[in-house]
């Protein structure tokens, strides 16, 4: 009955679709009728682009998966540290950021060609260690090279595989980190030298070498003299050349055809390679072509690990966008400065103050090609609380402390020295030391709570108290920036770097001195 009484009062069309009045002319019902049938039949050339389109859309997502899982898979992780250091939470796209690199001599898997059986068991040690530091502001990049053959203070350390637990170690290489319990360990060793809180770090093998150089087609490098090294096979000519696969490989490795033949001398050539490298990916425009970046990370990934706040994709490409717009004139390579060690003239030990110039220099997010230039400010702490200054849990009278007097004025150790002595460090010394620019209190092993005591009760802030392996308990190294008073600046003083500090930054192109024993004549 309802749909008779609708169909009488307005007469249906089944072709146009819907209803039409009964009372519209005839020529209106035809035009309605026309236009409701186009209206049903979506046009040819419609249904080819909406279908194209569907095809482009899926395929491009399906390619964007593919991509993600295949990088995803490719990435192996391993724990950020071999203590009870807690991870950082700093936000990755935004603050300061601080990543381990680390090349391992591993003989496993790819890289079995390279040594024997034997060199392919546990962790390997660290052929290659620098400390990448990318300022907030993403302007600024600072890589510091140490040596392997440098010798420091390890931390205990635990396997976080085997839960075995190593004690910790005084004046021993620093490549032994890693090898002993894996690459947290190598992290909390750095932390310890230097006073940072490591973010992330990253670990490449000899294969990973090969595979990049090859990807961006090879990197040009440059050498004084032609030479030949029969130990890592690299035969160059004189001038520049590219290298890759096997020779760039070779020419990262080598320790005897540059300058004299020893680690320095390598430190400078593989800074070189990095500089040459960072041109190279800056000039052809890779960090902003998805197809370029994707080859690279392909290679890269396959041939990394990470820890577990890098081990996803999002977090790695985070870090190539921080960097694409970086001014290569702002990335500084620095080696740390070293001089031979007492114990052995065959191995390194830092140099002091340089070492703790440096260290403090990074501590206060200095620009080290402009050390003048002002840092970032420091985000404002809480207003401090009165408390009563705990009681030590050592016997200030027999603590050996000394006072190093280079601040160039004659006698001013012993106004140091009083203030000592009042403050109940009453074994004390004194002597003249070469003139450096900022105070600093170091401490040999087992003495951090004391140094940190000193440095409180002269005023000189915690960010210049450093670990000296050499020093005997505890020292005050008086500078420059503290020639009166009992009582060091407030501000801390201004900030002292050694000379030449940066050996290159990423603009420079370098050529590298040959050894004069492997020169092919």
């Amino acid at each position: 009955m309802g749909q008779g009484r609708d169909n009488r009062e307005y007469g249906a069309d089944a072709s146009a679709g819907g209803p039409v009045s009964r009372h519209a002319d005839a020529s209106a019902v035809g035009v309605a009728r026309h236009f409701g049938g186009q209206r049903r039949r979506m046009p040819g050339w419609l249904k080819v682009t909406t279908a194209v389109l569907t095809i482009a859309l899926l395929g491009g997502l399906g390619f964007a998966g593919y991509w993600y899982f295949r990088l995803q898979s490719n990435i192996t992780t391993a724990p950020l540290s071999a203590g009870d250091d807690a991870a950082n939470v700093a936000n990755d796209s935004t603050g300061r950021m601080q990543i381990l690199i680390l090349g391992s001599d591993t003989r496993d898997g790819k890289n079995a060609e390279y040594g024997s059986v034997e060199e392919s068991k546990g962790y390997g040690k660290s052929d290659v260690m620098m400390l990448m530091d990318i300022s907030a502001d993403n302007k600024r990049v600072s890589v510091i090279s140490f040596p392997r053959d440098l010798l420091v203070d390890i931390p205990q350390c635990t396997d976080q595989k085997t839960k075995m637990s190593y004690p910790a170690l005084s004046g021993v290489m620093i490549n032994e980190a890693m090898s002993l319990a894996g690459i947290g360990c190598a992290v909390d060793t750095v932390n310890k030298l230097t006073g940072m809180k490591i973010d992330h770090f990253m670990m490449a093998d000899f294969n990973a070498v090969k595979e990049l150089s090859n990807t961006v087609g090879g990197v040009d490098v440059c050498i004084s003299d032609a030479v030949y090294d029969p130990d890592s096979h690299l035969r160059l000519p004189a001038g520049t050349s590219s290298v890759q696969g096997e020779m760039a490989l070779a020419f990262l490795r080598t320790r005897h055809a540059f300058a004299d033949g020893g680690d320095l001398g390598r430190i400078r050539a593989q800074q070189g390679f990095l500089s040459s490298l960072t041109r190279k990916i800056k000039d052809d425009g890779t960090l902003s072509n998805p197809a370029k970046m994707l080859n690279i990370a392909d290679t890269v990934t396959q041939n990394l690990t990470v820890d577990d706040g890098l081990a996803s994709v999002p977090s790695l490409l985070t870090i190539g966008n921080r960097l694409k717009d970086i001014d290569i004139s702002k990335v500084a390579f620095v080696a740390v400065p070293t001089t031979p060690a007492l114990s052995d003239p065959n191995r390194l030990q830092i140099a002091e103050p340089a070492g703790s110039q440096l260290f403090s220099a990074l501590q206060k997010d200095i620009d080290l090609t402009n050390p003048t230039a002002p840092s970032e400010p420091a985000a404002p702490s809480a207003a401090p609380t009165e408390t009563a200054p705990p009681i030590p849990s050592y016997n200030k009278a027999i603590q050996p402390v000394t006072v190093a007097n280079g601040s160039g004025v004659p006698g001013r150790a012993q106004e140091i020295v009083q203030a000592l002595v009042t403050g109940g460090f009453t074994q004390t010394g004194q002597f003249a030391a070469t003139p450096v620019k900022q105070s600093v209190v170091y401490y040999g092993t087992g003495f951090e709570d004391v140094a940190a005591d000193v440095a409180a009760l002269l005023g000189i802030p915690a960010a210049q108290v450093q670990s000296a392996p050499r020093v005997v308990g505890v020292q005050a190294y008086l500078g420059t920036d503290f020639t009166s008073g009992a009582t060091y600046g407030a501000g801390g003083g201004p900030v002292a770097l050694p000379e030449n500090i940066v050996s290159q930054t990423a603009g420079d192109k370098s050529c590298q001195q040959a050894n004069p024993y492997l020169i092919v004549r």
